[in-house]
């Protein structure tokens, strides 16, 4: 009996023992499971440690490069400047010919002061269809001194289609290309002069006239009529527009006409 029951105590022991065993080789058995986890995910976050700090090389290098090229930035920063200076600029010239086209085309007569200062603004408004290498040339040779320069003698927008017309027919591409602007007021004679080389294309070129002298001519002969010369030809690929108006016979015939 005794020995049995030393037999039934060994086999219970045993299964125990067993038990245990096969517990603490499960627990090793899933601790290696786990280990072998956290080493996967080891290996996966240095990888993704080595490529963030691959990325952040490569944009120190990058950063690098800027600060060796400084001109690039430079550069860059000074055409976005640039043009929008030229939009802010061109805008406000805008504006101004608008308020003067709006305001005072519908009075009979303006000032030559006034009438300049639009002519101006309209120049500065075609500037920007030209290359800032284009050779455009204006001259205000206004006596500052004259007191015919505020006075209302001047049919508003008379200007216009001269420059308008050395923008639209001149030759813009070519090496030696330009656009002469030059207002002279002298005495009693106001003077505006316009030259321009011919653009091989331009209507110009097969008109002895020129483009829009009728209309212009009617105008003028009507507002000014014996006080004005309009004179429009062409030297070889050189086209010149000159027109001159006596500021003080003109203001005499209003005077006596009433």
């Amino acid at each position: 009996m005794y020995l049995l029951q030393l037999t039934i105590s060994y086999n219970t022991s045993t299964a125990i023992v067993s038990a245990l065993l096969l517990l603490a080789l499960c627990a090793i058995i899933l601790l290696y499971v786990r280990l072998r986890k956290a080493q996967h995910h080891n290996r996966q976050y240095a990888e993704k440690y080595k490529e963030l700090e691959l990325k952040v090389h490569s944009l120190q290098l990058e950063s690098i490069n800027y600060k060796l090229n400084p001109h690039l930035f430079k550069n860059i920063l000074n055409s976005i400047q640039s043009h929008a200076y030229q939009t802010y600029y061109a805008l406000d010239k805008l504006s101004n010919v608008l308020d003067y086209i709006l305001y005072e085309s519908d009075r009979q007569y303006v000032s030559l002061r006034e009438e300049i200062e639009f002519a101006l603004s309209l120049i500065e408004i075609n500037r920007i269809k030209v290359s800032p290498l284009f050779d455009l040339r204006i001259k205000n040779k206004t006596d500052e001194s004259n007191t015919l320069l505020d006075q209302k003698l001047i049919a508003p927008l008379i200007t216009i289609d001269l420059i308008e017309n050395a923008f639209k027919h001149a030759d813009l591409q070519s090496e030696n290309a330009f656009i002469a602007i030059v207002f002279e007021l002298k005495g009693p004679v106001f003077t505006l002069t316009v030259s321009n080389k011919i653009s091989s294309k331009s209507p110009l070129k097969k008109q002895k006239g020129g483009f829009g002298k009728d209309s212009l001519q009617k105008r003028l002969s009507v507002i000014y009529q014996q006080h004005y010369e309009l004179d429009q030809f062409a030297e070889g690929d050189v086209y010149i527009a000159h027109l001159k108006i006596n500021l003080l016979e003109h203001k005499n015939k209003m005077l006596a006409t009433g």
